[in-house]
């Protein structure tokens, strides 16, 4: 069974990088023909996918994050990574890492996902 695990800074100031890993357990990052998907949401709104890495290594960004957002991974920890900067007040969201068969998650209905990690981006 696919398990994944969100981890990050939580606090984090205007215009700082804020870095967030998911663990995978259970599967390899490698295997099979899966979207891995980062994907918010921020206070009292819905969830935004923002981007997604491939078992081959294709990257996908949501358009008005493509200056910001940085998916990587790292196939020897099983780990994928997104980094975002220029953050400001506006990034603040509960952050979650997600495994579908489909590219653009708008639904925690699909796929798998991790608990989910807070980040708060204020001065």
């Amino acid at each position: 069974q696919v398990q994944l695990q969100e981890s990050g800074p939580g606090l984090v100031k205007p215009s700082q990088t804020v870095v967030l890993t998911c663990t995978v357990s259970g599967t390899s990052l490698t295997t099979d023909t899966y979207y891995w998907s980062w994907v918010r949401q921020p206070p009292g709104k819905g969830l935004e996918w923002m981007g997604a890495i491939t078992n081959s290594g294709s990257v996908y960004y949501l358009p008005s994050l493509k200056t910001r957002a940085s998916i990587s991974r790292d196939t020897s920890k099983n780990q994928f990574t997104l980094k975002l900067s220029s953050t400001t007040p506006e990034d603040t969201a509960v952050y979650y890492c997600a495994r579908a068969k489909e590219l653009v998650l708008k639904t925690m209905d699909v796929g798998d996902w991790g608990q989910g990690t807070q980040v708060t981006v204020s001065a």
